[in-house]
């Protein structure tokens, strides 16, 4: 399977340009033949509270249905990055993976949310965002892609869930720290990829976002890493674009079979 990952800023309030950004970047995933291509995370709009609320949409929303169309109109599978999902008058941070005829086939809201100040103004995602609270796969052309958003990265038990649920693929849509990216975001998506020895797809946000004064800026550094922690590709620090990897689902046996940890544990299917 050929897979893309994409990086774009969505820092800039103009939520249409944004968006066709995205619908661009599909376009040239599409056009260069991967059969899945990988947003990130709030890729429509990544600023204030405030107005990502006033954004948030059902599923089948303005957003979500450009992106099913896209799917369909290029035949491709397209995990969306996430979005703000209102439902049952809350907000969830929700990832939605289309298939090539545009359906939504699995949806996975943001289990751990971002509460934090990384040496710049206080970000609390849980004054927005509800979480979620189940693990997600999906099959994808034969390969089964376990779903998570940016902060999951750091739990690793939720990585372990995906691979017990079959995950040989783990995706990372992301809008990432720069303070704690440029000391963590790597390490961490090798740590999953060799723990799980899986395939890590990882689309992230690059620049800046929110008010001018506050500080903050997404890492970049978008990548993809192979079942034994190598780095297939990697995207710069600053740089909308897409960046494409073959995967192998012989490379994810070979790698299990070469150091069988996955079947030495000892703690039962959750460790």
């Amino acid at each position: 399977m050929r897979a893309a990952i994409c990086q774009l800023n969505a820092g800039d309030d103009d939520v249409e340009s944004n968006v066709v950004t995205a619908e661009r970047l599909i376009g040239e995933a599409a056009d260069s033949g991967a059969d899945l291509a990988v947003l990130p995370e709030l890729f429509a709009y990544y600023g204030s509270q405030r107005r990502m609320r006033q954004l948030a949409e059902p599923v089948g929303g303005p957003i979500t249905s450009r992106l099913a169309a896209l799917a369909r109109a290029r035949s491709m599978w397209v995990l969306g990055g996430s979005v703000c999902e209102s439902a049952d008058g809350r907000v969830y941070n929700t990832s939605l993976l289309f298939d090539r005829a545009g359906d939504v086939v699995a949806r996975y809201r943001k289990i751990h949310l971002y509460d934090a100040e990384p040496g710049q103004r206080p970000i609390r995602e849980s004054s927005l965002f509800s979480a979620g609270d189940e693990v997600v796969t999906h099959d994808v052309e034969g390969f089964r892609l376990g779903m998570s958003i940016c902060y999951d990265l750091r739990f690793p038990e939720l990585y372990r869930g995906l691979m017990t649920s079959g995950a040989v693929v783990l995706a990372v849509p992301s809008a990432f720290q720069a303070v704690t990216g440029a000391a963590h975001w790597e390490a961490l998506l090798r740590a999953r990829a060799i723990e799980e020895q899986s395939y890590v797809l990882a689309a992230a946000q690059w620049g800046p976002w929110g008010p001018p004064d506050a500080g903050h800026r997404t890492f970049g550094n978008a990548m993809i890493v192979d079942p034994w922690g190598s780095i297939v590709v990697r995207a710069p620090d600053e740089a909308d674009g897409v960046w494409f990897a073959e995967l192998d689902a012989g490379e994810v046996r070979a790698v299990r079979t070469l150091l069988p940890a996955l079947s030495h544990r000892r703690l039962g299917n959750a460790c």
